[in-house]
């Protein structure tokens, strides 16, 4: 599993949005590897800030 599919396994496995340092702790990878992923998952749409520095799937 790369690091793509675990931080959006994190996001499926939550019934709230999260914020980065969650994301971090759900998948034990490093912060600056999460918020690389994050941000290209934001650019192709996958996830979104539904409020100030939380994020979750778009449905």
């Amino acid at each position: 599993m790369d690091i793509k599919e675990k931080i959006i396994k994190a996001f499926k496995d939550s019934e709230k949005p999260l914020r980065t340092s969650e994301v971090v702790e759900k998948t034990g990878l490093e912060k600056k590897d999460v918020e690389k992923t994050i941000k290209k998952l934001k650019d192709e749409g996958i996830i979104h800030s539904p409020k100030r520095c939380y994020l979750d799937l778009k449905h």
